[in-house]
């Protein structure tokens, strides 16, 4: 019988396995204080007071409360039913009450313009290593209006085409200050600190682990939580795209980030309501700003589909293989962006997570390998998976499209030898993403210079050491490579007389030598010499016994010399139409050895009948 072992309760979301280790009965962690709609992709419903949404429509006369109606459309008014997205908000005044635009100062390195024609950004052609991108000092106060800082991206907001990475750096809250991304989708991802984000649909608890994404237009406020003093953390932006769950194609229903794990915020207002607020817009990668004397956040009730929304990476249900190999990355997909070409993503945002590793009789550890894609991957916390003990928790790590990379570790030494695999654990109590995109990355001149953390290799090159040509080396390839190399001339004699005569300068004489006499001269004469290749003039009346051997000969008894015959162009034609009867007796069979034209017809052509009828009345 199986010994029963109880499970252990783990309340440390970073040392659980999964979600589930913590046991828990609310679909969120034990310190997030708000609650939550599931379900990705519904067009939720959320109000602060019961009965403030209008009933069987959208623009009543008059709202309860005096409120006003405002929508927010995220495609076009006639787009297709499952692309159509946009939300009603009822809320206590409208936005278009402000006070005007006003220039806005930032200390934030922002750069959304990933053309060539930009001097400003630039490839990397070699693989890249980020240590730790660096906090702010405690003496200044820098919030996400200050903090966020462009490191790489392909593409322009301005053409609704590409995508942008990002870092935040933040010690401070938004205070009465709001952020509006009107370019693209923010995909935020906590990499330091936890995060209170309050949204116009609601609020969002973000801890190191977890993800939230904003969509275009959404305003919101990036806030530190009680317990938090600085924080860091990763986006990843599309434009003219939006992030999508994967299909599952033979997967099925479920697996990978399952739909009802996403979490949409409640409706939600400040306190207070009459305060003056500098909205933050982002336009075309520029930023500016609007001046009201009310909150943004005064939405008593709302309803649609866009809204912003979490998902715990720890919540992700991993498919690997279960006999074995190596299965592709992409079944570590948690959210895609389309390209304008349907085989191919803008965007993928991957887990790499706690999870079993059993394939047998496997390499187990990614092969070396020179993808298509670029990739980005960042350490959220734990030791990582980069190439070196330098990718640390809060930096990052780059290979750009067709980049060589793979390991070299001691992992990988053993991984290469011939032993027992034993199912295990890999990857416990640390969690990494990567974003890979089929766009090559443009990098801006923070990610180059300014964050001072780059190192333009992340590998001591003479760690490749490790890994010396032992094919070259091996005395038994040297010596199958010597046979192959006769092998193929010897090939290429046996075939040499079909080549011969044919069609030549545009007539079709066969009797000529053709287009191809001077490279086949060599074999036709025998000048490339063949060791350890006997030479078969004929074959006897009846097939010898033969054993075939272990280097692939079998022992023949030579046959008597056929006279010479002149045929299609060339002399010394024996009767299977072979020069020198070069027949590799390996693959004949009893019955085989063309004796005397016991040659099967039906597998000749009109030339090797009457080569086989001439030898045959010479014979006589």
């Amino acid at each position: 019988m199986q010994e029963f072992k109880e499970r252990t309760l783990i309340t440390d979301p970073q040392k659980a396995f999964h979600y589930t280790d913590l046991q828990r009965l609310k679909p969120t962690r034990a310190n997030d204080p708000y609650e939550y709609q599931a379900g990705w992709g519904n067009r939720h419903q959320s109000e602060v007071i019961p009965g403030t949404l209008p009933v069987a429509q959208n623009n009543p006369q008059e709202v309860r409360f005096g409120l006003y109606v405002e929508g927010i459309t995220y495609s076009a008014f006639a787009a297709p039913r499952h692309a159509n997205f946009s939300t009603y908000m009822y809320r206590a005044r409208p936005a278009a009450a402000h006070n005007g635009y006003v220039p806005f100062h930032s200390k934030s390195n922002i750069q959304n313009c990933f053309l060539s024609v930009n001097p400003t950004v630039a490839t990397l052609p070699e693989q890249a290593e980020w240590h730790p991108f660096p906090l702010p000092k405690d003496e200044d106060k820098i919030d996400f209006a200050d903090g966020l800082h462009t490191l790489a991206g392909s593409g322009d907001p301005n053409i609704k085409e590409g995508l942008a990475l990002y870092v935040y750096m933040i010690n401070s809250s938004m205070d009465r200050r709001a952020f509006c991304n009107t370019d693209g989708d923010f995909l935020i991802c906590a990499q330091l600190g936890n995060l209170d984000i309050v949204t116009e649909m609601g609020k969002i608890f973000l801890q190191p682990g977890e993800i939230c994404v904003i969509q275009r237009g959404i305003r919101f406020s990036l806030n530190l939580a009680p317990d938090t003093q600085v924080a860091r953390g990763y986006i990843t932006e599309v434009w003219g795209s939006m992030w999508e769950l994967p299909d599952l194609g033979p997967l099925g229903g479920h697996g990978l980030a399952n739909p009802r794990d996403f979490l949409y915020p409640v409706a939600a207002i400040d306190d207070d309501l009459h305060a003056d607020w500098l909205i933050v817009n982002k336009t075309n990668g520029q930023l500016c700003a609007i001046q009201q004397d009310h909150s943004p956040y005064d939405l008593v009730a709302w309803h649609g589909n866009v809204v912003p929304y979490k998902y715990d990476l720890t919540k992700f249900s991993s498919q690997n293989a279960t006999s074995i190999d190596h299965t592709d990355p992409s079944i570590f997909t948690v959210l895609t962006a389309k390209s304008r070409d349907p085989n191919t993503a803008l965007a993928d945002f991957l887990w790499f997570g706690p999870r079993w590793d059993v394939a047998t009789n496997t390499f187990r550890l990614p092969y070396f390998h020179r993808n298509s894609a670029s990739e980005f991957l960042a350490c959220l916390y734990g030791s990582g998976l980069g190439r070196s003990d330098e990718f640390l928790p809060g930096g990052g790590s780059f290979e750009g499209g067709h980049t060589p990379h793979g390991g070299f570790h001691e992992g990988y030494q053993h991984g290469m030898r011939l032993h027992e695999s034993q199912p295990e654990k890999i990857l416990t109590e640390q969690l990494t993403i990567m974003v890979e995109t089929s766009r090559l990355f443009l990098f801006t001149e923070y990610a180059r210079t300014g964050c001072g953390t780059i190192s333009t290799h992340g590998t001591d090159y003479k760690v490749w050491d490790a890994l010396p040509d032992r094919f070259s080396a091996n005395p038994k390839a040297r010596e199958l490579l010597a046979r192959v190399k006769q092998d193929r001339i010897a090939e290429k004699k046996r075939l040499a007389p079909y080549y011969i005569g044919g069609f030549s300068h545009g007539a079709n004489a066969s009797n000529t030598e053709g287009v191809h006499s001077e490279e086949l001269k060599p074999y036709m004469n025998g000048t490339h010499e063949v060791k350890e290749t006997k030479v078969i003039e004929a074959a006897p009346e009846a097939a010898p016994e033969s054993t075939p051997q272990i280097n692939g000969t079998h022992e023949t008894k030579e046959a008597e010399v056929t006279p010479e015959v002149t045929m299609n162009g060339f002399k010394d034609a024996p009767t299977n139409g072979l020069t020198n009867g070069d027949v590799p007796t390996d693959d004949l069979t009893n019955g085989d050895g063309l004796t005397n034209g016991d040659v099967p017809t039906a597998r000749l052509t009109n030339v090797d009948a009457i080569i086989v009828a001439t030898a045959a009345i010479a014979a006589e």
